[in-house]
């Protein structure tokens, strides 16, 4: 490990960020380390430059993937390196936003019905049931499912952030089913491989998709699309705003405002101007004088 991988990775502890994050971070620093061939100390706003044009024009990478690599770097340059010219050389990219991708409630259904592990339907339940991220279902232990309270406990959420989520009574009892099956002592969802550990994140996503094609849905499920699903629905079922933001985990209730764009039902509650116009009728269309 070089002396700059080594520093940049204790910033990113002192700043308390995940794992994912310092995972990405240093892989972020490394492709374009092994881009030039040359150590980033050696690099500048023109290699930067360069490099972001080469994601954007030769990889035809997305702006949130780009967006990735240039926060990466602003953090080894302003934070680690204490260059002070990054934001004044470093174009900022700017992100259109997205609707997120929402499943239906007969999706759900048939990816649950065509999932014949128990193991991978808990996730899925848990995942649509909680609307939890894929890091915070991962990190899951047996004793964060606080059934005396009926809560479960989420120690790992974004930024470090712990909160308390209600458990579901339905959901509580596909959990006892699952422990009953496979007994697991510390994580909630282990490793096969490695029972010590958590499940994998790729392992998760590569399941979440696979199910998602055996049954027949045709969008790309991930385990944030269960999490759109989730909010949405609950959403639509009446929760208000500030409730799901509280499940979900957001600092910004505006994060979560983004659900009311995908809502058929509050899209459908919005009457049209149109509908209170007193127009003539129209003729019928067996009329001759109609063209």
């Amino acid at each position: 490990m070089t002396s700059l991988r080594k520093r940049m990775l204790e910033d990113l502890r002192l700043r308390n960020l995940s794992e994912q994050t310092t995972r990405l971070y240093i892989g972020s620093v490394k492709r374009f380390s092994q881009y030039f061939g040359r150590p980033p100390e050696q690099l500048g706003p023109e290699q930067i430059r360069e490099f972001l044009l080469h994601l954007v024009d030769d990889r035809k990478s997305t702006p949130s993937t780009i967006q990735l690599y240039r926060s990466a770097l602003r953090f080894l340059y302003v934070t680690t390196l204490k260059r002070s010219w990054f934001e004044d050389n470093v174009a900022r990219i700017k992100q259109r936003p997205k609707l997120p991708t929402v499943l239906s409630a007969e999706d759900i259904t048939r990816i649950l019905d065509g999932t014949r592990n128990l193991k991978h339907w808990t996730i899925f339940a848990t995942f649509y049931a909680t609307g939890l991220r894929c890091s915070e279902l991962r990190h899951l232990k047996v004793k964060d499912i606080d059934s005396q309270r009926m809560l479960i406990h989420v120690r790992h959420g974004k930024g470090r952030i712990p909160r308390d989520i209600g458990l579901s009574p339905v959901l509580l009892e596909r959990l006892r089913t699952y422990w009953r099956w496979l007994k697991p002592k510390d994580w909630l969802f282990p490793s096969k491989q490695h029972p010590d550990r958590p499940l994998n994140d790729k392992t998760i996503r590569v399941t979440c998709h696979k199910a998602a094609e055996r049954a027949g849905v045709t969008k790309h499920v991930s385990p944030h699309v269960f999490r759109h699903s989730c909010a949405t629905h609950l959403l639509e079922a009446g929760a208000d705003l500030r409730s799901i933001q509280v499940l979900l985990g957001h600092a910004d209730i505006q994060t979560t405002a983004r659900y009311l764009r995908v809502s058929t039902a509050h899209l459908q509650s919005i009457a049209s101007p149109f509908d209170a116009l007193q127009l003539k009728l129209i003729p019928d269309a067996d009329d001759k004088r109609q063209r």
